[in-house]
């Protein structure tokens, strides 16, 4: 992993004729907006939209080195065909400064006052999150209030907590996908692995500096940046911290604003006293939906706070209540893990086969060990045990078709 550092724009050498023209609208198409995202140069605005005025000068820049490397011919033809050309150009200057036509060719940052699809947001949750009330409730809340409010004081910063299986990287993917099309895809979309990025404590002040660089680079290219820290409970303690100012209360840090961006840690840390305050509300006759997030964001952000191996640890993160919410995810039950089979099957196309529904969910374990009410990997292993139903589904399918 680099920093994101514009590299420097050597100019030209002076040559005459095609090599020289062909050589500055390379060098037009380089820095005149192509450059978004990793290892490219900087947009000529930080702001969320792409101002008009930079826009229009680059596209001119652009039309008018086309039309320098129709000079020589040109020189040959009578002067209206040269102002046609040139009105030509002026034409074309129209349309490559126009957003929305740009855009369609190149991804782009969102412009600033761009708000998220509530409605689109709810329907993806609600159809393909399972079990999930609170972390669904909170985080579409969260993040509509935080895309609604053209000045937020600090990026929005969510840690999502709970088993493996349960949703977490879902959602992530999800959000990311809604705020830029392309989620994962998105070079304004950041994933980063503990065990992949970091994996050496003897590294910790590199890391630091590296984390920092390159997301100071990235939120400097596109302020609506999203960074995903995955297994954070797998995170050396005091790593994390090196982000802390990008997410404090700063108007700006060395003149970058990071009050648009959007960081979620995602982490199992917790996830033992989540199943337990679940598996309590069941002992006493409750139902899960009746469990509220006061009942477990307290009890959560304490926990990992004093879990050595949460990523969280003694963080300033939690110290200064910098992390807007501590989203937790309760174990599946069997009913949850259906649903998931229901929606894989779905998927790959095929109608929903009841009989292979049943047989993948009984193929599962459940815990505790006498009642078997949670599975004990969520949903993380529906797609491979459904794999060995694939001869029944296909037949299936071939038999009603």
């Amino acid at each position: 992993m680099t920093s994101h550092v514009a590299p420097d724009v050597i100019p030209p050498q002076r040559t005459s004729g095609r090599p020289r023209a062909a050589a500055a609208v390379r060098a037009l198409y380089k820095d005149g907006g192509g450059g978004y995202g990793r290892g490219g140069v900087f947009p000529p605005t930080s702001g969320g939209g792409r101002k008009r005025g930079p826009a229009r000068g680059a596209a001119m820049l652009r039309a008018l080195g086309l039309l320098w490397l129709l000079l020589p011919g040109l020189a040959a033809l009578e002067p209206l065909s040269v102002g046609l050309a040139i009105g030509v150009a002026s034409a074309l200057t129209g349309y490559l400064s126009y957003p929305n036509f740009y855009c369609s060719y190149v991804e782009c940052c969102p412009r600033a006052g761009q708000r998220l699809n509530a409605t689109a947001l709810k329907v993806q949750l609600d159809t393909k999150l399972f079990g999930q009330h609170l972390a669904k409730d909170v985080v579409l809340k969260a993040v509509m209030g935080f895309s609604n409010n053209p000045s937020p004081k600090k990026p929005l910063t969510l840690s999502l907590h709970g088993w493996a299986g349960t949703g977490k990287n879902f959602l992530s993917q999800i959000l990311a996908e809604h705020v830029h099309p392309a989620g994962l895809r998105s070079k304004f979309v950041h994933l980063f692995l503990a065990t992949l990025h970091f994996p050496y404590h003897d590294q910790l002040k590199r890391y630091k500096e590296q984390l920092q660089n390159w997301i100071r680079g990235n939120v400097t290219a596109c302020p609506h940046s999203v960074f995903i820290f995955d297994e954070m409970d797998k995170m050396h303690p005091g790593l994390i911290d090196a982000i802390k100012p990008f997410l404090d209360y700063y108007e700006q840090v060395d003149g970058v604003s990071y009050r648009k961006a959007i960081f979620i840690f995602l982490s199992n840390a917790g996830g033992d006293l989540i199943n337990k305050a679940a598996l309590d509300f069941w002992t006493s006759g409750k139902h899960r939906e009746e469990i509220q997030l006061k009942d477990l964001e307290p009890m959560l952000s304490v926990g990992v706070y004093n879990n050595k191996n949460s990523g969280l640890w003694h963080s300033s993160l939690v110290d200064r209540n910098l992390i807007d919410y501590f989203v937790p995810f309760l174990p599946l039950e069997h009913k949850h893990v259906k649903m998931c089979v229901r929606a894989e099957m779905m998927a790959r196309g095929y109608a929903v086969d009841e009989k292979v529904v049943q047989a993948v969910a009984d193929e599962m374990t459940f815990f505790p060990k006498e009642q078997k009410i949670y599975s004990d990997k969520g949903c993380k292993t529906v797609q491979a045990k459904l794999d060995i139903h694939e001869d029944t589904l296909t037949r299936d399918s071939k038999a009603k078709g």
